[in-house]
């Protein structure tokens, strides 16, 4: 069929630019149109026809590598090709739903790296009037342990969470904070090492049940890991940990002793 189009307006009448309809060509998505008398390539139906499907199925999300064989298949085949484009923009857009979650996720703070869960274990520390900076620790510890130790992530909440239903146990725990000032060699470390070693050993579901200590004990590595994370920043919390973790070892209670490598 003669054309009757120039390049610009057969662009404009598809949708895309100049540019796009020339790449297209290069391509060979649509063909080139003979040169007239005038040395003017002139567009007309069956060339203006293409440039629209291949614009549309462009649009759609088709790559441009795909779309020449799709327009020149059969009718079966293009449906079937039609419904593989679909399934795989479907899953795209939950891929790009999912990231828009975790990017509103991080604009809350722990939400992006914590289940909800852990969160208000978190918030819970926070009403109970703990150190900004213990929070954050406590924190990272838990970031830690789901990344590393997913098998005892839901013990070490449920832990934390009794933990702070304790009264006692948490009066303890201030009391380790308050250490922090105490010099290295205070007496007052081993014994207050002891008394929660103690504690512990009178309340044993602050310690977690079978699975939980288990999963900690089949990673000994993660355990000292998350354990002496900022050990360099609290070496009194540090010591105090050290203390009543060999007190309880020495009751039987099954907790990772040796630094492993990895």
């Amino acid at each position: 069929m003669t054309g009757a189009l120039t390049i610009g307006q057969a662009a404009a009448f598809a949708g895309v630019t100049v540019k796009t309809v020339r790449h297209y060509h290069r391509l060979g998505l649509v063909d080139e149109p003979q040169r007239d008398s005038s040395g003017y390539r002139r567009y007309g139906s069956d060339e203006l026809l293409r440039l629209v499907q291949v614009r549309t199925l462009a649009t759609a999300g088709v790559p441009l590598a795909a779309i020449g064989s799709l327009l020149d298949a059969g009718a079966e085949q293009f449906a079937a090709a039609l419904a593989d484009v679909e399934r795989r923009l479907t899953e795209q857009i939950a891929e790009m739903i999912a990231r828009r979650d975790t990017l509103q996720r991080l604009a809350d703070g722990d939400r992006a790296l914590l289940p909800d869960r852990a969160c208000a274990v978190l918030d819970r520390m926070r009403d109970l009037d703990f150190t900004a900076d213990y929070v954050a620790g406590q924190r990272e510890a838990l970031v830690l342990a789901r990344a590393m130790v997913p098998a005892g992530f839901d013990g070490f909440v449920t832990q934390l969470e009794r933990r702070l239903d304790d009264p006692e146990f948490v009066d303890l725990t201030k009391r380790g904070l308050e250490a922090e000032t105490w010099e290295p060699d205070d007496a007052r470390i081993e014994e207050l090492a002891t008394a929660m070693a103690d504690y512990f050993l009178a309340n044993p579901a602050l310690l977690g049940d079978t699975a939980t200590l288990q999963a900690w004990t089949d990673a000994s590595t993660q355990y000292r890991l998350i354990t002496d994370h900022r050990g360099d920043q609290a070496p009194i919390a540090a010591r105090l940990t050290e203390l009543t973790e060999a007190r309880l070892r020495s009751a039987g209670v099954p907790i990772p002793s040796q630094r492993s490598r990895w």
